[in-house]
């Protein structure tokens, strides 16, 4: 696959884990990425991602799926117990935040559903694209930066 491609499953298959139920916003990120990444860390670290949706627990605070790419972003750049904290990681954890404040004037769940019903699907629409666009984002910038190989890119064996 080349860099397009690879980018397009990752925003594709996160979109269709929300879309058909198997995730929410946040997990469906960290789901992604780590399977992007090879599967580095055991699937089960979806998990700590469940507290994240609905803006932190239903509370319409930070948008789950920017706390997924967050989340994300830590699985490459974050560090172990003593280590000292990744160059990468704050401005990464920066430019993935104002990304999603400029394309949508805001990165608060409350905020970024207003005007929608929350049952409607509509709104469940607006958040699959987000999420997408967050694991779009996080995809491009590991391959950009050269965490991930296009050419090696465990997604094409998963399925959209």
């Amino acid at each position: 696959m080349n860099k397009q491609e690879v980018v397009a499953k990752a925003k594709s298959i996160a979109e269709g884990y929300f879309e058909r139920g198997e995730f929410f916003c946040s997990e469906a990120v960290i789901h992604t990425i780590n399977e992007l990444l090879g599967w580095p860390f055991p699937k089960e670290i979806t998990k700590l991602a469940s507290g994240f949706p609905i803006g932190m627990g239903k509370s319409g605070c930070v948008c789950g799926a920017i706390s997924g790419g967050q989340m994300a972003l830590g699985m490459v750049h974050g560090r172990n117990h003593g280590d000292p904290m990744a160059e990468e990681m704050f401005p990464a954890a920066a430019q993935l935040h104002d990304f999603i404040k400029d394309t949508y004037k805001s990165t608060c769940c409350r905020v970024l559903v207003k005007g929608y019903d929350f049952t409607s699907p509509e709104r469940k629409k607006h958040c699959i694209e987000i999420t997408g666009l967050v694991a779009e984002w996080i995809a491009n910038k590991l391959v950009e930066d050269g965490t991930v190989n296009p050419d090696e890119a465990y997604l094409s064996k998963a399925e959209a």
